[in-house]
């Protein structure tokens, strides 16, 4: 079957169970796919050397980001978990892996000794300012090879996308 062929199939499926999906709209799902797949795999080729999964370099990128920008050397799970947009039953899965790892550490807030922050190890900051350039080069290439406008025009269009993102993500928790 050509390619032409497979993708009127594949708009014609969708469109049997959603009849307002455009052709196009079908189409930028499938681009955005298959976009955000490839970022992911170039992501993890990145840190292949690391030990890390994507997954466990984010939260320690979140930890030295606040920590490189706020000065905040410590961070709650749940804030680890909406930063990321992540659930917080996976942040605390990779919290532990990390802290086995000795890559980061627990401490009790000192507000709420119910609580505890997390922080990273010298091991831990060590590890992600290592692989922090060679993830932003293989990632970040790929934006920089559009031209000046195009990276304009594509910020605006995403940023129409998020916003429309959002709205639809409050409808369906309403």
């Amino acid at each position: 079957m050509l390619d032409e062929e497979k993708k009127q199939r594949w708009v014609a499926f969708v469109q049997s169970i959603e009849p307002d999906m455009t052709p196009q709209a079908v189409r930028l799902m499938g681009e955005w796919r298959r976009i955000s797949h490839a970022l992911h795999q170039i992501g993890e080729a990145s840190l292949a050397d690391s030990g890390l999964t994507e997954a466990q370099y984010l939260v320690l990128m979140s930890l030295y980001m606040h920590e490189q920008i706020e000065g905040r050397t410590m961070l709650n799970p749940s804030e680890i978990s909406k930063w990321r947009g992540t659930s917080r039953n996976t942040i605390s899965a990779l919290i532990r892996g990390l802290e086995a790892d000795g890559l980061i550490e627990r401490q009790l807030d000192d507000a709420d000794r119910r609580k505890f922050n997390i922080c990273l190890t010298g091991n831990g900051r060590d590890l992600v300012s290592q692989h922090a350039h060679k993830q932003f080069r293989a990632v970040g290439g790929c934006f920089n090879r559009l031209s000046a406008a195009d990276q304009e025009a594509l910020t605006e269009l995403l940023n129409k996308l998020n916003q429309n993102l959002e709205k639809t993500r409050s409808q369906l928790e309403q």
